[in-house]
């Protein structure tokens, strides 16, 4: 599948940060960008650059065929080597300030782009408003994916006939975007506050990772269903794809720890996160990866990580910690401040006197969300 804009001429590209581009310059501007950083590059990087700046260096990335690095700046994963193969460079949401490289392919992507199109009838009209940061997948493929499609990307909602958003943000988003046809929504599960926000507005919901890209998408009010060449497996309840829109690496199998349950018919559905991870607006937070942390910390004798629900982000972190004397929960908290990130900081601190463990020895996670009940 071509990665080539889908818009030309005079036709509107960006409307982002006081810019405006038309194809036709947005073209040129691609093309300046390889010109002035060089072909051969071993990788750009569009991290830090404004949102302009960085789809034109994306844009010039799967013209060259480069690889291109698109994460937080202030939450770099360790990367020792990139696949010949990888066209973008990204990250997971590193909960415990130490996020995961991925490395994905241009195919990996543009070729899921067609069945997006069918089913959110994004076309060449379409101002699409981008709500969230880049470094962010489900963002940058909104962002893409508009571009290959002729429409312009844009981050004025009084401009947008389409929006990507999760479910927290487009509560917002609504009453600012009168032109609004459809809303995109993924990161979390869409919950009845914004369907109601949102009445009158065709709502297209998908679920995926940023390990997977898209596995199952609908159009509300029908059924979630598999994206065609996306196969799925329900082991011991947890949710595995094969997928060919996999990041480079991953087991032909691969989870990241949801609930489902598949129909014959391939129609999904997703009832949550498992045990171990937790789902905070958008970002997955391993409880085990946050325990780590805690149990680091001075006064800290065991720690027990779970997730509580929460009417906007859908999940919160509740920490449940054993102390052993040495430091009271407030000093804890403060530390713990210092060493996780926003989303994987606990919003509810528990002190409990013995935490109840397996006859292994382990933490009984079960036994601890039960008590918290």
């Amino acid at each position: 599948m071509s990665s080539e804009l889908g818009g030309s001429g005079d036709q509107p590209a960006l409307d982002f940060e006081d810019r405006t581009y038309t194809y036709a310059e947005l073209d040129r501007a691609i093309d300046r960008w390889i010109l002035e950083h060089g072909p051969g590059a071993p990788a750009y990087d569009a991290s830090t650059l404004p949102v302009p700046d960085a789809l034109i260096c994306v844009c010039a990335s799967a013209r060259q065929g480069t690889a291109v690095i698109v994460e937080n700046p202030d939450a770099r994963p360790d990367r020792a080597v990139i696949p010949p193969s990888a066209f973008l460079l990204v990250a997971t949401s590193g909960s415990t300030g130490r996020p995961r490289p991925l490395a994905r392919t241009a195919a990996s992507w543009f070729d899921s782009f067609p069945a997006f199109t069918a089913i959110t009838g994004i076309d060449a009209t379409d101002h699409v408003l981008i709500t969230g940061p880049l470094h962010a997948t489900m963002h940058l493929f909104g962002a893409v994916h508009a571009l290959w499609r002729g429409a312009c990307v844009t981050d004025d909602p009084s401009r947008a006939t389409v929006v990507h958003a999760v479910p927290a943000v487009l509560r917002e988003v609504v009453g600012k975007a009168p032109k609004l046809r459809t809303a995109i929504v993924a990161g979390t599960a869409l919950d009845d506050g914004a369907r109601a926000v949102a009445d009158g507005i065709g709502i297209v919901e998908y679920y995926g990772a940023a390990e997977l890209s898209l596995v199952a998408a609908r159009r509300v009010p029908e059924p979630l269903r598999l994206m065609d060449g996306v196969d799925a497996d329900i082991r011991d309840g947890l949710l595995y794809v094969r997928s060919p829109y996999s990041v480079i690496g991953v087991p032909e199998w691969f989870g990241v720890g949801d609930l489902a349950e598949l129909g014959d018919d391939g129609e999904l559905t997703v009832r949550g996160r498992g045990e171990s991870a937790i789902n905070v607006g958008g970002t997955t937070v391993i409880a085990e990866d946050v325990e780590r942390i805690l149990e680091t910390l001075d006064g800290v004798a065991a720690a027990a990580v779970v997730g509580s629900p929460h009417s906007v982000l859908g999940e919160t972190v509740t920490a449940v910690v054993e102390l052993d004397g040495t430091a009271g929960i407030g000093d804890v908290r403060s530390r713990a401040r210092r060493m996780l990130t926003k989303e994987a900081l606990p919003r509810r601190w528990v002190p409990i006197e013995s935490m109840p463990r397996t006859a292994s020895g382990k933490v009984a996670r079960g036994r601890v969300r039960d008590w918290l009940a």
